[in-house]
């Protein structure tokens, strides 16, 4: 196991779990753990890393499908993120007392998060303007130019496509993430609420409803007449305030009942609803989200997140 620096880590891992110890009182004193995941987590590592840190003990976690491990009480964290970035593994500082019972609401982005594609830079791909559109897609989840601006945008350059274009790509395209059925299906065992909140469409959220243990949905209404978009959003844009103030709504009553409230984003538009969460997780995400969720998942799938909580 590397534990030099790794030209290619995400920065910041470390101090976004100091500043999620300072917000919820955390600190190495027997209270806070260290998960440790990946698609194949090697031993010998492990042993590195319980060295590194003078955590107590090793336990394999099986939640998920990867490889993921709980260090208990580690004393220091100096070294970790450069570690596991080396060898492409995940980690987090959790709280020990922190149980998935607990866990009352879970709120997902839906495109890159929940499924793998961006639904309007593929609906574009079928007019052949996807390269156009998705540059704009990739520069708004940056945060470079604002989110509502860059949807109107967009949105205007699929005026006078066949709704069945939609239909061909939720049909042909769409793919739910690796992890995110196991996850769905954990939080509907444990009776934990979920939230599918997008800045993408209801075509789409709506289908995935139904297909999935969702519980509630909020995403833009694409205006179609006659069978084709207009290019325009119908009613109110669904915009990083319009998210976090959904999530904020469902997660005061999961509170009200000693819960805790999650939200689970990849883009800048997912930033808000993020701070508003108890446990804030940047799944694959964008470095500006990475620095400002309290963990990070880049090489497992999302049930990942089960591993999180004890």
């Amino acid at each position: 196991m590397t534990t030099g620096a790794h030209d290619h880590a995400p920065r910041g891992a470390i101090e976004q779990h100091d500043r999620a110890r300072q917000r919820r009182g955390q600190s190495f004193d027997g209270k806070t753990e260290l998960v440790v995941q990946g698609p194949h987590v090697l031993r010998e590592d492990l042993e590195i890393l319980q060295l590194m840190t003078g955590a107590i003990g090793i336990e394999p976690l099986t939640r998920a499908r990867c490889d993921a491990y709980r260090l208990h009480e580690p004393a220091s964290a100096a070294g970790v993120r450069e570690a596991c970035e080396a060898a492409d593994y995940d980690f987090a500082l959790v709280p020990h007392d922190e149980p998935w019972s607990r866990v009352g609401l879970v709120a997902l982005d839906m495109d890159s998060t929940l499924i793998t594609i961006e639904c309007i830079d593929e609906i574009a791909a079928l007019r052949g303007i996807g390269d156009d559109v998705a540059r704009i897609t990739a520069a708004a989840m940056r945060g470079e130019i604002d989110f509502r601006a860059s949807l109107e945008r967009r949105v205007a350059l699929l005026a006078g496509m066949p709704e069945t274009d939609l239909l061909r790509v939720y049909d042909e395209r769409l793919q739910v993430s690796p992890g995110a059925v196991e996850l769905l299906d954990a939080c509907r065992s444990n009776g934990t609420t979920t939230l599918l909140v997008s800045g993408g469409f209801t075509f789409f959220t709506e289908r995935l409803k139904a297909r999935l243990p969702l519980d509630f949905t909020l995403a833009n209404v694409l205006e179609i007449v006659d069978g084709r978009l207009t290019g325009r959003i119908s009613g109110s844009i669904v915009d990083a305030d319009a998210k976090a103030t959904r999530f904020s709504e469902l997660a005061q009553q999961c509170r009200s009942e000693g819960g805790l409230a999650v939200a689970i984003g990849d883009g800048a538009n997912d930033i808000p609803m993020l701070a508003a969460a108890d446990v804030s997780i940047a799944y694959r995400a964008k470095p500006r989200v990475r620095a400002n969720a309290m963990h990070a998942i880049d090489h497992c799938d999302l049930d990942g997140v089960l591993n999180l909580f004890g």
